[in-house]
């Protein structure tokens, strides 16, 4: 199970997808399906199997069904998401 990230991607993919918004806080998730997201504002650390993954504004995140990590908001995170 591995978060993926990617860059450059086509915008157009997911500019009508729903926007999700956190201030900084830092809290645990499990992801009952798999979400794309898309990242407009913020940085945040995600841990999870020890590892400790930084997403910030640009990057296309593919989170697996199943994972259980911790979100570090150090920036407010704005995106755009959607579960498959």
């Amino acid at each position: 199970m591995k978060i993926k990230i990617k860059k450059n991607t086509n915008k157009e993919d997911f500019i009508n997808w729903p926007i999700w918004e956190c201030e900084k806080s830092q809290f645990d998730w499990e992801y009952k399906d798999e979400e794309h997201c898309y990242i407009i504002a913020g940085y945040i650390i995600v841990t999870y199997n020890q590892q400790n993954i930084i997403i910030k504004k640009g990057d296309y995140v593919i989170f697996p069904k199943g994972l259980k990590c911790n979100w570090k908001v150090l920036e407010p995170i704005k995106k755009h998401y959607m579960f498959k």
